[in-house]
């Protein structure tokens, strides 16, 4: 399956769950869509809820279907911690969120075509690949001739608000991976207990 890319807000109305952050979209109309949707009173079933919380991740992070399951199975040849737990690192550890939780991206899905574009070097080298995995030590950076570009010279001097994990200098433009991200540094609201379950059957 590949990626969606149709309207965030239908899906974060389908999902009772904000894909955007903001809140906006279930703040306006905050029932699933379709003309039945205001008088849509149907409980889900415990696989519902599993496929749910399931969605509300993948779509958050902007993966499709085989590329989420291939992370989960990474997940569980990790050692030490919680499956569950691995599998939020590791999501948390590509690229294209890691330049999104630095504030060089405005949204995952701005940050995944910044470094498809080749804007972004690991330890001085260019990397095109959003699903890189980084690791503690990396410096990630703004390529050299790219930071004239309109969209980083807006980052000057710019207070942005990130995990303890990440550091980003908006002078220089070059950031650096301090440590792997504890549960608490990811701000989703999600249970990954049942995304193992659903796995699991």
């Amino acid at each position: 399956m590949s990626r969606y890319t149709g309207p965030s807000w239908k899906q974060s109305r389908r999902l009772g769950f904000s894909l955007t952050g903001t809140g906006k979209e279930l703040a306006r109309r905050n029932y699933v869509p379709g003309q039945h949707g205001p008088n849509n009173r149907s409980k889900l079933s415990e696989y519902g809820l599993q496929l749910a919380e399931k969605q509300k991740l993948r779509f958050s992070y902007g993966l499709g279907e085989k590329q989420f399951r291939n992370l989960f199975v990474q997940a569980t040849k990790v050692k030490g911690g919680t499956l569950g737990f691995n599998f939020m690192v590791l999501l948390e550890r590509r690229l294209d969120n890691v330049v999104y939780r630095m504030g060089i991206g405005s949204s995952r899905a701005e940050s995944r075509q910044i470094v498809n574009h080749g804007h972004i070097t690991v330890n001085g080298k260019c990397v095109d690949i959003p699903s890189y995995q980084v690791k503690p030590g990396d410096v990630i950076a703004v390529k050299e001739n790219k930071k004239d570009n309109t969209l980083f010279k807006e980052l000057r001097g710019a207070k942005i608000v990130m995990p303890k994990w990440v550091e980003f200098d908006t002078e220089a433009l070059t950031g650096k991976i301090i440590d792997n991200p504890k549960r608490e540094d990811i701000d989703l609201n999600i249970n990954e207990q049942l995304i193992i379950e659903l796995y699991s059957k």
